[in-house]
């Protein structure tokens, strides 16, 4: 019996996402992607979780943006649960690529304060997609309690959220100025400077932020 041209594509994509080479996966997620298949989208999910190979995680993610949102947004708020940091993270930049908005309720407080930097970083990118309209503060009073955290990657993520969201961030930021840790008042003040000029950049910022935190309060009340 012959099987039908689109069980074997199926197949042939579930062979290829599951092949040990990085290559041989990349064009099977193009190929799951090209002509999507419902079928696929729960093994798509499931190889973000585990692929070690950036490049294939992008393509599997563009997949999964082929397919319905009604499919693919369900499986990954799922993912959002899983123990594993890389299902997390690459679930929450597939959300945030997808921009379905019916997926806000699950970027929880624990997801934007993850202990994993990968996880956080993709959940505050996710967030500032998906927030909807009147919790764009909240969201912010949320952000900033991560303030100072980690290397200058993950301070710059953050200092993006924070930006991206506008205006309303300002108060979240001017009441962390006072913060009791340096770190946390440098990144806010370098983070207060981006929003005022975006094209600052943010080596520059946080330099300048340092400068007048080692000041002291007087300085700062500039």
């Amino acid at each position: 019996m012959t099987m039908p041209a689109e069980d074997a594509h199926t197949a042939r994509t579930l062979q290829g996402l599951a092949n040990s080479s990085s290559s041989v996966r990349l064009q099977a997620a193009l190929a799951a992607g090209t002509t999507p298949a419902e079928r696929l989208v729960g093994p798509l999910v499931e190889r973000c979780a585990v692929e070690p190979d950036f490049y294939v995680r992008d393509m599997l993610t563009w997949a999964l943006t082929r397919h319905p949102s009604s499919v693919t947004v369900p499986k990954l708020v799922d993912e959002l649960r899983s123990e594993r940091a890389q299902a997390r993270s690459q679930a929450l930049h597939t959300l945030s690529k997808i921009g379905d908005r019916r997926a806000w309720p699950a970027i929880t407080r624990a997801l934007l304060t993850d202990a994993d930097d990968e996880v956080a970083r993709s959940a505050w990118r996710a967030a500032v997609v998906l927030v909807p309209e009147g919790a764009e503060a909240g969201l912010a009073a949320v952000l900033v309690t991560q303030l100072g955290r980690g290397a200058r990657e993950t301070q710059l993520s953050l200092s993006r959220a924070l930006v991206a969201l506008g205006e309303v961030v300002v108060p979240s930021l001017r009441a962390a100025l006072t913060h009791a840790d340096p770190r946390v008042r440098q990144h806010a003040r370098a983070t207060e400077r981006l929003l005022r000029d975006p094209d600052a950049g943010f080596e520059f910022a946080i330099e300048e932020a340092k400068r007048v935190v080692a000041l002291g309060p007087t300085a700062q009340e500039g």
